[in-house]
């Protein structure tokens, strides 16, 4: 059995300029098959940590930063996943083969996009797409979103994300509600920004993605809230080629909570590609 505890990982930083010279980060981890794994709305190069660190022994894990969250350079507006695609493209070019690619929220529709788009994905894993935050509605949101960001209150920026991005129920969000962010913490607003732009965008249509022929893990947590179950319902069926796992008492950060049971079943789900 491989061990999957926690181990530290070397520091294998780097960048390289992407298809429009926008400078991408990334961290590089283990040896094997090639993974990418993509991060979240949010997020950034520590989201997969956590996973990563357990499947190291078994893969080369690459962790790029998306464009607009540091390391990385900023979006040019307006965003359109298609950048993303090409930033991805510019990776596996240089990676110099085909990868295993994983998504994580915002993430996951990224790594539909590429798979859609033929990049050389041998197989997709995907945790919770957020599909359903598309449409021409969101540009108001980022609107709002960014008087509130210059304004300095975070706390009523990350709120609004939460509430009509995210659509967090009320009762969750109280719970949740962790105060004001530390004066510290790094903004994530830039990237916020032009993830908006691309969503606004988008079409809620599952239909699209029956193009996607890769083999494709479809994870979810079992206690997330809607609308995101009945999004991937829709999904998956659209999907020709689908693995789904549900973690029981989990949400949508599951990633984060249980990583050790997410790897592991990456893990399983990859050793059979």
């Amino acid at each position: 059995m491989p061990d999957t505890t926690e181990q530290p990982l070397p520091d294998l930083s780097g960048t390289f300029e992407s298809f429009d010279g926008t400078t991408i980060g990334y961290r590089r981890y283990g040896s094997g098959p090639p993974v990418v794994l993509v991060h979240g709305s949010g997020g950034g190069l520590h989201s997969w940590q956590p996973v990563a660190e357990r499947l190291a022994d078994r893969y080369e894990l690459w962790l790029p930063a998306r464009r607009g969250y540091a390391p990385s350079g900023p979006s040019r507006p307006p965003k359109r996943f298609t950048d993303e695609v090409g930033d991805l493209r510019t990776l596996i070019d240089r990676i110099g083969q085909p990868v295993h690619l994983a998504g994580m929220s915002y993430g996951a529709t990224v790594a539909l996009h590429a798979a859609a788009a033929g990049l050389p994905v041998r197989s997709l894993v995907l945790w919770e797409p957020p599909l359903f935050a598309a449409g021409s509605a969101l540009t108001s949101v980022q609107a709002r979103f960014e008087q509130l960001t210059a304004q300095g209150d975070r706390r009523r920026a990350e709120l609004l994300l939460a509430e009509e991005v995210a659509r967090i129920p009320a009762a969750l969000l109280k719970l949740m509600d962790a105060g004001e962010p530390a004066d510290d913490a790094p903004s994530d607003a830039p990237g916020w920004c032009g993830d908006l732009e691309s969503m606004s965008a988008e079409t809620a249509d599952e239909r699209r993605w029956s193009a996607v022929t890769a083999p494709v893990l479809l994870m979810r947590g079992a206690d997330t809230w809607q609308p995101m179950p009945e999004t991937l319902d829709r999904l998956a069926a659209a999907l020709p080629d689908v693995t789904q796992k549900s973690f029981p008492g989990q949400m949508h950060f599951a990633p984060m909570t249980v990583p050790e049971d997410v790897a592991a079943e990456i893990g399983a789900f990859l050793a059979r590609r």
